[in-house]
């Protein structure tokens, strides 16, 4: 097993047991976010959530953030809009991205479902072109799946 994977197996019990016993989802998703960000040192992890027609800024960690974000906008409204996780090796290529940092190089997002429906999502940037791959796709995935319990 890839390190990369040892590292996402660990995260994904460590995530379990934090939410375990919480049922306050303001607090898992901010405790989420800082165990995803400072596991991987990622340069913005957080989440969104459906508001209308717009994603609103939920938990996060990193510098500031977009706010709100269009449907079908940028890389997380058309993960909304298709209902697929998207990974961008780099945000530059990407037409109609929106640049909430200039320093943002390459991006991953994971929509969560609710009720058969986009509810939220998880978003996380890299200052780096190419961090993230079918591995990071997987396990943010599974990671999703096991905790839509909380939402």
């Amino acid at each position: 097993m890839e390190e990369k994977e040892k590292q996402y197996q660990l995260l994904l019990k460590q995530a379990q047991a934090l939410v375990k016993d919480e049922t306050n989802l303001i607090a898992n998703l901010s405790n989420l976010s800082s165990l995803i960000h400072f596991t991987f040192n990622f340069w913005w992890t957080g989440f969104y959530f459906v508001d209308g027609q717009q994603l609103v800024l939920g938990p996060f960690q990193g510098p500031l953030a977009c706010t709100r974000i269009p449907y079908g906008k940028g890389v997380c409204g058309t993960a909304w809009k298709e209902g697929r996780t998207i990974v961008v090796p780099d945000v530059e290529q990407f037409p109609g991205h929106i640049a909430c940092s200039s320093e943002s190089r390459s991006e991953i997002v994971v929509p969560i479902f609710k009720d058969g429906k986009v509810w939220a999502e998880l978003d996380i940037d890299s200052k780096e072109l190419n961090t993230f791959d079918e591995i990071d796709k997987q396990w943010l995935e599974l990671l999703i799946k096991n905790l839509e319990f909380i939402i």
